[in-house]
């Protein structure tokens, strides 16, 4: 296992930390896909519809090309959500990584460096009107190169991030995650965080099962009232 560090995000990393960004989630559409195909509305569509054709024209041609086109749409149903978030990512946050991360107090972009190379990369901003008037902080964009994965780079990024918001004097860290993103959701919870809520992204993912979970972590200086 080759060492790795972490350090603050320079103008020169844009690209690979680009790269990486748009491969790890591009990496979700075979899930995405998978997860939508055992839905039972699914499940029922696919078989039902080729049968139905089959029954009533007797052209195992028509059936099979039914089954196939449904299972295209599938796969462009869930590629296109992951591109537009990508898209949407490209033309907001990640368009000026510096000027939406390391222009103003109480945020950061970080990537982590394993041989010369980025491997890893998360970034938070502070919560802007938190409930309850808390300070909270919000983790985005964690990632990991695939061949780098199981090193515990995740891991450290996320220690990185709650360890900067103790030093800032945040009370909570919050994030945003989905079901397609099992291991993510796995580490999150592992390290501490709870899940407080859910809601979907859009019709899109809505009909396709997939929510976006609320995860909250309470620093410890909170929990322990300030012990």
């Amino acid at each position: 296992m080759t060492p790795h560090h972490i350090r603050t995000y320079r103008e020169r990393d844009r690209k690979p930390v680009l790269d990486l960004f748009c491969r790890g989630m591009t990496e979700h559409v075979p899930a995405t896909f998978r997860h939508m195909l055992m839905l039972p509305g699914t499940l029922l569509i696919e078989l039902g519809v080729p049968l139905s054709l089959l029954l009533f024209s007797g052209s195992w041609l028509l059936a099979i090309t039914s089954s196939l086109t449904l299972l295209l749409l599938l796969w462009f149903l869930a590629r296109y959500n992951w591109k537009l978030y990508v898209a949407t990512c490209l033309r907001t946050d990640m368009a000026d990584i510096t000027k939406s991360y390391l222009s103003a107090c109480g945020s950061c972009f970080w990537v982590a460096e394993c041989g010369g190379q980025v491997v890893g990369t998360v970034c938070a901003l502070p919560v802007k009107n938190p409930p309850l008037g808390k300070k909270q902080l919000k983790l985005f964009h964690l990632s990991v190169a695939k061949e780098h994965r199981g090193e515990g780079i995740a891991k450290n990024l996320v220690r990185t991030v709650l360890q900067f918001a103790r030093d800032q004097g945040y009370v909570e860290v919050v994030l945003e995650t989905n079901i397609i993103q099992r291991s993510a959701l796995a580490l999150y919870q592992g390290m501490g965080f709870r899940k407080t809520g859910h809601y979907f992204l859009n019709i899109i993912w809505r009909l396709a099962g997939i929510p976006i979970f609320h995860l909250l972590y309470q620093l410890p200086s909170a929990r322990e009232g300030g012990l």
